[in-house]
C-alpha cells in the first residue's frame, strides 16, 4: 500500500485518522504541524507513491512551497469548513480532493484512492510528454547534425558546378520534395536564370528564365522573404504547374545571390513551415558555399592571368611570405635560383631551393625589413640585377633583370676609354712638353703667356682625367688590388690632415670621431686611402667658408660603418639615384668648379670591391651625409690571415 503523511493538528483527530489508515493497510507518516515540518515533508518527497493528508495547518507558506516543488503528491485536505474561501485556498495549493466531518471509511477511503488514481494518471501523462519531447528534440538534434554535415561539406568544396549540384541535391533531400531549383539573378538582363536542378528535365531547365517582376521567385529576390504554397495547383510559369512550392533567398553579406526553391508537381504532399526552416538553413550555407566558390573561381582565374603574364616576361619574379615561403615564382627566377624544374617550388623555403648564396643573403635581409640590392649570374652565363624589397603584410618581393646586354657595353666601353686614354697620354705628354720649352726659345708678351697658361691647365686637366678613368677601369677589372690588412681610423686621420690647409682656408670646423673599437679590414690600402680622400675632399670642396664637416668612424657587429657629413648645398631628390653614375655632375655644381664626374664613380666601384655599400642622403641647402658599410675583420679571420 502507499504511504500517507498524515498533518492533522487535532490529537484526537489525528489519532483517530491514524488508525483508520493503518486499519486500511496504509503506511502512516506522522508530519508534526511545526515549523520543523519540512524535514518529514524532505522525506516524503523520495516516496514516489506518497500521499500527504493534512488540515487547514497545510495552508502554511512553506508547505506551500513545498506543494508547489513537488506536484507528483497529491494533497487531500480534512477540513471541518466548508466555506467558499477554504475552496479557494485549497485550490490555490493544489488540493486533489477534501473530506468533510463526520467522515465514514468508505468515503475516505474514497478521497484517497481518486487522489492515487489521479497521482498515476498525471505519471502516465508526464512520461507520455517525456517521451513526446524527447523524440521531438532527438529529430531536432538529428536535423541539425544533418544539416551541419550538409554545411561543411558545401562550404568544403570550392569547384562552382560541384557546390551548385551539392545544393539542389541537399534541399530535395532536407525536404523530401520531387524537384528543387537554384536560381541566380542576371543583373544585365534583371532575370533569373536556372543554374542548377534536380527532377526538372534538360528542356525545361534549358529555357526557365523568370522576371523579377510579376514573379514569386522575383518577389523573394525583391523582398529577402521566404514564400510557401500548399493546396491546389498554382501555375507559376507557362505550363509550369505545382501542388506544393517554396522559394527561399540565398543571402550572402547583405546581398541576395539568387533564390533557392523545392517543389512537388505530382504528389500531393504539402510543406510546411518547418521545411521551410529548413531550407533556410540550407540556404544560408547555400549562399556561404556559393560566395565562396565564385570567389575561388575569380581568384584563381586572376591567379591564372597573373601566371600567364609572369611567364611571359623575360625578367625574374620572385614573392615569399613572412616566413621566406615562396608564393610565387616565374621561369626566369627558377633559372636564376638554380631551383628544379621539375618540382613545384611553391609554399617551399627560399633556403631550401636556392643555392647561390648572394641571393640567400638577399633575401634575409629583405625579410628583415631592409632593401637590398646585388648582381648575379645565371647558369646560362646571363647578368641579372637582383632587387629585394620588404613588402608590409606579405613578406618580400624580389625582381630579377637581364643586364648583360648594359655590362657588355659597359665592358666595351672601358676598353674604349682605357685604350684612347693610352693613347692620349702621349700627344698630352708632348703638348705639355713643348708649352715648356716655349719660354726658353724668346721672350712672351703677357697675352701669349695668359695663353700658355690656359693651355698647361687645359693639359692638366685632361690628364686627371685620363688617370682617373684608367684609375676606374683598373678598379673594376680586379687589378691593382693587392690586399693587406688596413686600419680605417688611421687613414681617415692622415686624409683629414692632408686637407688641413684646404680647412683651415675655408675656415671650416671638422668633427673626427673613430671608435677605440674599431676592427681592421683585408683590402688595398691604396684603394681605400683613394676612396676616403675623395669623399672628404668632396665634403671640403662643396661646404661653403665656416661650415662644418663631421666625421664618423665606428664599429657596428665587426662591420666598419663611416660617416660624412657636410652642410653643403646638398644634392636635388631628383639626382641622387645618379649620384655615382661616371661623369656626372649635380647641376647645383657651379660650372667653375673643378671636377671630372669620376671620383664618386670611383669611390662606388672600390667600396663594391672590397665587398662593401655605400650611399647618399641629402637634402638641398641643409647637406650631404655619404655612409660607406665595409666588413671588418673577426678575431677568427685574422687568426687565419696570420696563419
Amino acid at each position: 500500500m502507499p504511504a500517507i503523511a498524515l498533518a492533522i493538528a487535532n490529537p484526537e483527530t489525528h489519532h483517530l485518522m491514524m488508525r483508520a489508515l493503518q486499519g486500511a493497510g496504509y503506511q502512516v507518516l506522522e508530519v508534526p504541524v511545526q515549523k520543523n515540518c519540512l524535514t518529514q515533508l524532505s522525506r516524503l518527497a523520495r516516496q514516489t507513491d506518497a500521499l500527504l493528508f493534512g488540515q487547514e495547518c497545510l495552508f502554511r507558506p512553506d508547505i506551500e512551497h513545498f506543494a508547489r516543488q513537488h506536484p507528483q503528491i497529491p494533497l487531500v485536505l480534512f477540513s471541518e469548513n466548508d466555506s467558499p474561501e477554504t475552496w479557494r485556498r485549497a485550490l490555490q495549493l493544489g488540493v486533489v480532493g477534501i473530506v468533510n466531518p463526520p467522515a465514514r471509511y468508505d468515503n475516505l477511503h474514497q478521497s484517497l484512492r481518486q487522489a492515487l488514481n489521479r497521482r498515476t494518471e498525471l505519471r502516465r501523462w508526464a512520461s507520455k510528454e517525456a517521451l513526446r519531447s524527447t523524440k521531438e528534440l532527438r529529430d531536432h538534434l538529428d536535423e541539425l547534425n544533418t544539416l551541419l554535415q550538409i554545411g561543411q561539406a558545401l562550404t568544403a568544396k570550392l569547384d562552382l558546378d560541384t557546390v551548385l549540384a551539392d545544393i539542389v541535391d541537399a534541399a530535395i533531400t532536407f525536404t523530401d520534395a520531387e524537384e528543387s531549383t537554384l536560381l541566380l539573378l542576371d543583373e544585365e538582363s534583371n532575370e533569373l536564370y536556372l543554374r542548377a536542378s534536380r527532377g526538372i528535365n534538360q528542356k525545361e531547365a534549358s529555357t526557365l528564365r523568370l522576371k523579377v517582376q510579376d514573379t514569386l521567385a522575383g518577389q523573394v529576390l525583391r523582398t529577402g522573404q521566404p514564400v510557401l504554397l500548399s493546396g491546389d495547383a498554382t501555375k507559376i510559369k507557362t505550363s509550369y504547374l505545382v501542388r506544393a512550392l517554396i522559394y527561399v533567398p540565398l543571402q550572402s553579406k547583405g546581398r541576395i545571390l539568387g533564390v533557392l526553391g523545392v517543389d512537388n508537381r505530382q504528389q500531393e504532399t504539402s510543406f510546411t513551415q518547418r521545411h521551410v526552416e529548413r531550407l533556410q538553413a540550407l540556404a544560408k550555407y547555400a549562399a556561404i558555399a556559393l560566395d565562396n566558390a565564385q570567389l575561388f573561381a575569380q581568384a584563381d582565374n586572376e591567379r591564372r592571368k597573373l601566371e600567364t603574364v609572369l611567364g611571359s616576361i623575360q625578367e625574374g619574379v620572385l614573392v615569399l611570405n613572412e616566413e621566406g615561403e615562396i608564393l610565387l615564382i616565374n621561369h626566369t627566377a627558377r633559372m636564376v635560383l638554380r631551383a628544379p624544374e621539375d618540382e613545384n617550388v611553391v609554399g617551399m623555403a627560399y633556403t631550401d631551393c636556392c643555392t647561390l648564396p648572394e641571393i640567400t643573403k638577399s633575401i634575409g635581409q629583405a625579410l628583415a625589413g631592409h632593401t637590398s640590392r646585388e648582381e648575379v649570374t645565371a647558369p646560362d652565363g646571363r647578368v641579372f640585377s637582383l632587387r629585394v624589397i620588404p613588402v608590409p603584410g606579405v613578406g618580400a618581393a624580389a625582381t630579377l633583370h637581364d643586364i648583360t646586354h648594359f655590362k657588355e657595353l659597359d665592358r666595351i666601353k672601358s676598353e674604349f676609354v682605357s685604350t684612347v686614354s693610352h693613347d692620349l697620354r702621349s700627344p698630352l705628354t708632348a703638348i705639355l712638353g713643348y708649352v715648356e720649352l716655349l719660354e726658353r726659345v724668346g721672350p712672351l708678351t703677357p697675352m701669349q703667356r695668359h695663353f700658355i697658361d690656359r693651355v698647361r691647365d687645359g693639359v692638366s686637366n685632361i690628364t686627371a682625367l685620363i688617370n682617373d678613368l684608367l684609375d676606374l677601369g683598373r678598379i673594376e677589372a680586379g687589378f691593382d688590388m693587392e690586399k693587406s690588412l688596413v686600419s680605417i681610423g688611421d687613414l681617415v686621420r692622415e686624409t683629414v690632415n692632408d686637407l688641413s690647409e684646404q680647412i683651415a682656408e675655408k675656415k671650416q670646423r671638422v668633427t673626427l670621431h673613430v671608435a677605440d673599437d674599431l676592427p681592421t679590414m683585408l683590402g688595398s690600402e691604396v684603394r681605400l686611402r683613394q676612396m676616403i680622400n675623395n669623399i672628404v675632399h668632396n665634403a671640403v670642396k662643396y661646404t661653403p667658408p665656416g661650415g662644418r664637416i663631421t666625421i664618423d668612424a665606428e664599429n657596428r657587429g665587426q662591420q666598419i660603418v663611416l660617416t660624412v657629413q657636410d652642410t653643403g648645398h646638398g644634392i636635388p631628390p631628383n639626382e641622387l639615384p645618379y649620384i655615382f653614375d661616371k661623369f656626372f655632375r649635380g647641376s647645383n655644381v657651379a660650372s667653375e668648379q673643378p671636377g671630372t664626374g669620376l671620383g664618386l664613380a670611383i669611390v662606388k666601384s672600390i667600396v663594391e670591391a672590397h665587398h662593401g655599400r655605400i650611399w647618399v642622403e641629402s637634402t638641398p641647402n641643409k647637406g650631404t651625409t655619404f655612409t660607406v658599410v665595409l666588413p671588418g675583420m673577426t678575431p677568427e679571420s685574422l687568426d687565419e690571415a696570420a696563419s
